[in-house]
């Protein structure tokens, strides 16, 4: 349930990537509980997004499919989601792809999964963020929240993950490049950087990293961030509450890591 009262967001359109599980279907529940119309992508399962965001109001929901990993799909998503209402107030980019890109694995395999972390990490996220900033200087102003990650800021604790780390690094450098460039425009941009997240990506590296137990055991508050904590400080961002809050990148991670 959304921290914001029922209105908060009433009016406003809200594009989230990667909406039907995880972080992006606890932003889109949040967003819409606080009265946003919700355009959701999804890129697996219809049904399985519809299923997860049930709670937002069929007057308030679109879902809207596109693949990632093809070049110029995020175009052609932007294109559909502002079709939908003619305009959209707030970009989530949140769909990551975590391919395992360790140094000593095969050149195949490394090539594959650097090229995979790059398109939906970085070359498409960068193409949403590019037709958003080119909508909101149309339209007075707007907000771009981008996911990032702690391993951006660290490096990851997990040798295999050299490519998302990486993305992560480039998108959140693009979304502060961006805010810096456009902060008299009226477009706010926020990088949120999630620690360990209760999410089905995290918990298919827990193995790697001696089991859920054993992580868990490692993070400073001993437990892992909900996905509905990450939402509501979106849901916060999206609103106009802090206007001179920008730029910046909002750790979400309980004290593991403090810069």
């Amino acid at each position: 349930m959304s921290v914001l009262h029922p209105g908060a967001l009433r009016g406003r359109t809200v594009l989230v990537t990667g909406a039907s599980r995880g972080i992006g279907a606890a932003t889109a529940l949040a967003l819409g509980a606080a009265g946003a119309h919700v355009a959701a992508h999804w890129r697996t399962s219809e049904s399985d997004a519809a299923t997860a965001l049930a709670a937002v109001p069929a007057d308030r929901l679109e879902l809207l499919h596109a693949d990632l990993e093809q070049p110029g799909a995020a175009r052609g998503l932007w294109r559909s989601a502002v079709a939908w209402r003619d305009r959209v107030d707030v970009l989530v980019v949140n769909a990551a792809a975590l391919p395992e890109t360790p140094m000593d694995g095969d050149d195949a395999a490394w090539d594959a999964g650097w090229e995979q972390a790059m398109r939906v990490n970085v070359l498409e996220p960068a193409a949403l963020i590019r037709e958003a900033v080119g909508h909101f200087l149309q339209h007075g102003g707007g907000t771009i929240v981008v996911l990032s990650s702690w391993a951006a800021q660290q490096g990851s604790r997990l040798p295999e993950l050299t490519a998302y780390a990486a993305s992560k690094a480039a998108i959140r450098s693009l979304a502060q490049t961006v805010a810096r460039t456009h902060a008299r425009d009226g477009i706010r941009v926020h990088v949120v950087a999630p620690g360990v997240v209760r999410t089905e990506m995290a918990a298919a590296s827990d193995a790697g990293r001696g089991g859920a137990d054993a992580v868990d055991a490692g993070l400073a508050m001993g437990r892992r961030v909900e996905p509905s904590e990450v939402a509501d400080l979106i849901a916060f961002l999206a609103t106009d509450a802090a206007p001179s809050l920008t730029g910046g990148t909002i750790d979400l991670n309980g004290a593991s890591y403090v810069r």
